[in-house]
């Protein structure tokens, strides 16, 4: 079978996505990245393998997610993308009439504006956890329940609580007052959700038109709460994709496979399934042929330089 692979890499987690001739889903993981996003690869490409057998031919890999350059030179990738598009065209593909996407991830959140089926506007919060599934993570073991019950705890709520949500530091305080004030903990998670939505519209959405119909993706879209949440501010139906985790990764391997089909008669750069079992490197430099001193990372397999990236200019690139 002929398939393409989609690879996205976070700073928390890293998604892989196969699809078909079809583009059908035919397999997908989703893992913690834990500071080892090689590592993560390795281990998930081999576990594919494994589960889907070696005979399956890679036509093309697509890499997206904070990770991606680093991603491309260990598989060998064929395109490389950023979140926003690896996003917007797996949002596009589920529904084409889509005109906004919500994205929040672990340690990041994206809002994307999309007419007529292209992007004519985005926004990032890559600074502030204020709004991400890392802040919801702790809070949750802060208050000794499961992530995954974090969501309908909150739908229980009656009389959700009003919490300052504009920064995780004074969110965290106000939730701490409230729970000494008696308030239970699905008011008070109810809150937090709601506080959180309002926080990314007003920062993220701000001078943006934000229109239905709207699709929610990331992680944090697992979370019954944060759709209901997110549904009251915008008083429209919020859609979460069957696959919401690894949306970014479909992204990645449906602009794979329309890579392959543009480009037939060009050979995949991917490395086999050979490339769970290499000894990878990396290191950094800084740079000192101009005033930008800039860092150039640099990978490595037995010794031998693979890729280099991180310059303003191609002088480091070109090498090798």
């Amino acid at each position: 079978m002929q398939a393409y692979l989609g690879i996205d890499v976070g700073s928390v987690t890293t998604k892989l996505a196969l699809l078909d001739e079809d583009d059908r889903l035919v397999y997908s993981t989703y893992s913690r990245t834990e500071g080892r996003p090689i590592d993560v690869v390795q281990q998930e490409i081999r576990r594919m393998a494994d589960q889907i057998g070696k005979d399956i031919e890679i036509g093309a890999v697509g890499t997206t997610g904070s990770g991606r350059m680093l991603t491309a030179a260990v598989v060998g990738a064929d395109v490389v993308k950023n979140e926003i598009t690896a996003h917007a065209v797996a949002a596009s593909s589920i529904q084409p009439e889509v005109q906004t996407i919500i994205e929040i991830g672990g340690q990041d959140s994206k809002l994307i504006i999309l007419r007529d089926g292209i992007v004519t506007d985005f926004a990032m919060n890559t600074v502030c956890a204020a709004g991400t599934g890392a802040f919801l993570d702790q809070q949750a073991s802060r208050l000794s329940i499961k992530i995954e019950d974090f969501g309908e705890l909150a739908l229980q709520s009656k009389t959700p609580v009003r919490i300052a949500g504009r920064c995780t530091v004074f969110a965290e305080s106000d939730m701490i007052h409230k729970q000494q004030m008696g308030h239970s903990i699905p008011d008070i998670l109810c809150g937090l959700c709601e506080a959180m939505a309002r926080n990314y519209l007003n920062n993220l959405g701000l001078g943006k038109e934000v229109l239905p119909p709207v699709i929610f993706q990331g992680g944090v879209a697992a979370n019954k709460g944060m759709v209901r949440a997110f549904e009251k501010e915008l008083k429209t139906e919020v859609i979460v994709p069957t696959h919401y985790g690894v949306m970014g990764a479909i992204g990645a391997s449906l602009l794979a496979h329309e890579h392959a089909s543009y480009n037939g008669s060009v050979p995949t750069k991917f490395k086999g399934f050979a490339v769970s079992d290499l000894a990878y490197s990396t290191s950094s430099f800084e740079c000192k042929a101009c005033s930008n001193t800039c860092e150039i990372i640099q990978i490595r397999v037995s010794n031998e330089i693979v890729a280099r990236w991180g310059g303003r200019c191609d002088r480091w690139e070109s090498v090798v």
